[in-house]
């Protein structure tokens, strides 16, 4: 795949990607006392649901700087793999209610492929 087609895609699902993280971390923040409630509901602690949205938002805004895609997309991989892990876990419906989140974690891993140094290396 040529630089320039593997740039073009990977633009596309950044900027997908950060939509989704910014929409979804948004609507954490915004109802926190629920959030916080149903973090708790799953044994988490309650702070841990402004956490988790704040940093949804902030990965969200990360992988749109170039600078910052490859550690913002490390970081939301690690919180995808935590909602995958809960949807198997704890979450009523299972993985069944939890593809967006596998589909999520599936993106996060192609954008850092695309973005991988060493692969920019050797093409």
């Amino acid at each position: 795949m040529s630089p320039s087609v593997r740039n073009v895609i990977a633009w596309i699902l950044q900027a997908l990607l950060a939509a989704m993280f910014i929409f979804s971390g948004g609507h954490k923040l915004m109802d926190l006392p629920g959030t916080m409630k149903m973090f708790e509901g799953l044994g988490l602690p309650g702070w841990f649901a402004g956490l988790i949205g704040g940093a949804e938002v902030l990965g969200g805004i990360g992988l749109l700087v170039p600078r910052t895609v490859r550690p913002a997309a490390m970081g939301l991989i690690i919180i995808m793999l935590g909602a995958v892990y809960m949807h198997a876990t704890k979450i009523p419906g299972g993985l069944a209610k939890g593809v967006p989140a596998i589909v999520a974690l599936v993106l996060l891993v192609v954008v850092l492929m695309l973005r991988s140094r060493t692969e920019a290396r050797t093409v």
